[in-house]
């Protein structure tokens, strides 16, 4: 898995020509970039989570989060998510693994049932 990742960050920089700094797409990657702000709510919906398959989905939620909170400023912030969004969908797309809707992720993340 962490080789599809990969790739995808690499061809979604290609895509976007992002240059920026990646956050790592890892628990305390992403701890450490959110803004205090967000840290409280990103460990609390971690401690909430009951299922291996809603991880991933919540990882990449708050990993756009993280790279977008990094940004020095609006314009970087713009360019952060449009990266995020390519490489999050170029790894769902690559680990062959179930695609959620926008809707069906905020569900998993706040807990409750998208259907």
């Amino acid at each position: 898995m962490a080789v599809k990742w990969q790739n995808a960050v690499a061809e979604a920089r290609d895509v976007t020509g992002f240059t920026s700094e990646v956050v790592p797409r890892t628990v305390d990657g992403i701890g450490t970039a959110l803004r205090l702000d967000h840290r409280a709510d990103f460990y609390t919906e971690l401690g909430r989570l009951s299922d291996s398959g809603g991880f991933e989905a919540f990882l990449s939620h708050w990993w756009i989060q993280a790279l977008a909170d990094s940004a020095p400023d609006e314009h970087a912030r713009e360019q952060a998510i449009d990266f995020a969004d390519v490489a999050v969908s170029l790894y769902a797309r690559s680990a062959d693994g179930p695609t959620s809707t926008q809707a069906e992720v905020e569900a998993l993340i706040a807990g409750a049932d998208a259907s």
